[in-house]
Parts: C-alpha cells; sequence; structure tokens
C-alpha cells in the first residue's frame, strides 16, 4: 500500500502541472506600431537616387542623395543617414541622422538635424502596411534655422522606396524634399 504522503505528493504535482500549463502566457500579436518598425527595418541598406526640392533649390537638386539606413541596437533601432555625394566624412560637414524607435508601443522618429535640434515625431501606419507617416511631436534645440516637421516613408518595393521630408523654415515656411531611392546594397 501507497503511503498517503506519496499520493499527496502526485495529486499536488499533477494540479501544479495542470495550474502551469493553464498560466502560460498567450502570445500576443505584435502592435501596429511594431508592424510599421518591421517593415521600414527591410529598409536597411544603401540607398541612392534624385532628390527634388519644392520650391525648387537647384544647388540642393543637381546631385543624387545618399541614405544607409541600418538595423542596430539588437534590433530595437534603425538608424537613417543622409550624405550629399562628395561631401567629406568630417566634423564641419555634418549631415543628419535619424533613429527609429518603437518606444510606448508608438513608432518613434528623432531627427538629428544640421541645423542644431532634434524633431520627434511619431508614426502612423498606412492600411496598406507600404506607408508610415511620421507627425511632428516636439523639437529639443533651438529652431532658429527651422526644423524638420514632417517625414513619410513609402515602400515601391525590395529595392525602391520614397522618403518626403518636410523642413519648416523660420516664418513657417514648408520646403518639402522627396527622394526616390533605389538600392545600391
Amino acid at each position: 500500500m501507497k503511503s498517503p504522503r506519496f499520493l499527496l505528493s502526485v495529486v499536488l504535482l499533477s494540479l501544479s502541472t495542470v495550474a502551469f500549463a493553464q498560466s502560460a502566457p498567450t502570445p500576443v500579436a505584435p502592435s501596429d506600431a511594431q508592424k510599421s518598425f518591421d517593415q521600414l527595418k527591410t529598409l536597411a541598406g544603401t540607398w541612392t537616387g534624385p532628390l527634388t526640392v519644392n520650391p525648387p533649390v537647384p544647388e540642393w537638386s543637381k546631385d543624387p542623395i545618399w541614405l544607409s539606413m541600418r538595423v542596430t541596437s539588437r534590433g530595437n533601432a534603425l538608424v537613417h543617414e543622409m550624405k550629399k555625394p562628395g561631401t567629406p566624412d568630417d566634423l564641419s560637414k555634418d549631415d543628419p541622422i535619424t533613429l527609429l524607435y518603437v518606444e510606448n508601443d508608438r513608432l518613434t522618429l528623432t531627427h538629428y538635424c544640421d541645423a542644431g535640434n532634434r524633431p520627434r515625431m511619431v508614426a502612423k501606419a498606412s492600411p496598406d502596411g507600404k506607408t508610415v507617416e511620421f507627425e511632428f511631436a516636439d523639437v529639443s534645440g533651438s529652431t532658429q534655422y527651422g526644423n524638420m516637421h514632417h517625414a513619410v516613408f513609402t515602400m515601391i518595393d525590395a529595392n525602391h522606396h520614397t522618403e518626403d521630408w518636410t523642413f519648416m523654415e523660420p516664418g513657417d515656411k514648408h520646403v518639402q524634399v522627396h527622394f526616390d531611392l533605389q538600392r545600391t546594397k
């Protein structure tokens, strides 16, 4: 005959196994912010293409733009670097860097601008998942020379995407820049 202690141990072990199985976390579907971020991470690579400026600024439009995008911080951030061809790599000619990341279930963009400030924008995704639009949230630093105010990323296919950026100059004048980018790597 088995001891009551042994039977009690088997019963308790069985109950704890059932309770543990029932309390296992249910997988959570990714948020819209995470889905948009995952889509943007597919843009990691090197890109080049023409840019169009409205109102026109001839010296901005004559050369193609170069962009680099890379996933960093164990997949938690996307670094976006813009550079005009022929721009030297020195501190006097720094070009803008943008970080994209999910924060508190919001896809956030912080643009480290060559105008000396850091605007933040928050994304909203399109229903088709091909476009991510960033709306202005706030800015740190001086806006004496203006600041980025809006950005839209549109994925055409794996090797082609567009970016539309709106810069707000002093006096609430908008400058819109459209990049039509092809993957080089």
